[in-house]
């Protein structure tokens, strides 16, 4: 396989400002090549229209595709972000969250729709063993996690 798996996301036109979006997010992330839809355009697309925008979000490729209205992000899909400390949940959380909504569980949709979980490690000891129905409690609110209130309802 010359090339790795790659994601390829469906958006309804506005795929290039997804990924200057995910882009300023993510640290060693870039734009890629963005592809114009053919002369006599395709569906969703016309001719000269950004069709196709390559980008990278921390090392991983993805690909935006402007198809059109006909499909959208479900909660079927969805990306984690494990997370060292509650800095960088703060980040994640509160960048991707503006303009979207916040789930239960440290999930939330973004301003696209697209789904993602912010998971701080720390926490994913608590969710094992013993304490794990007092973590699972205290993450079950549609909010970040914070890993102090976690700890604290566990210890």
């Amino acid at each position: 396989m010359d090339k790795p798996i790659t994601p390829c996301l469906w958006f309804d036109g506005n795929a290039r400002e997804a990924a200057e979006f995910y882009t300023s997010v993510f640290p060693n992330s870039k734009m890629g090549e963005i592809g114009l839809a053919p002369e006599g355009g395709t569906p969703g697309n016309e001719a000269g229209a950004e069709m196709v925008v390559e980008f990278t979000l921390n090392g991983q490729p993805f690909t935006g595709l402007n198809g059109g209205p006909m499909f959208t992000f479900s909660e079927a899909i969805s990306f984690q972000i494990f997370c060292a400390d509650q800095a960088e949940v703060d980040h994640y959380f509160d960048a991707l969250v503006a303009g979207g909504e916040p789930s239960y569980c440290g999930w939330l949709k973004d301003k696209f729709g697209l789904s993602w979980q912010v998971v701080p490690t720390p926490v994913l000891a608590l969710l094992n063993g013993p304490t794990a129905k007092v973590a699972f409690e205290a993450i079950s609110k549609p909010e970040k996690i914070v890993i102090a209130d976690v700890q604290a309802a566990c210890a």
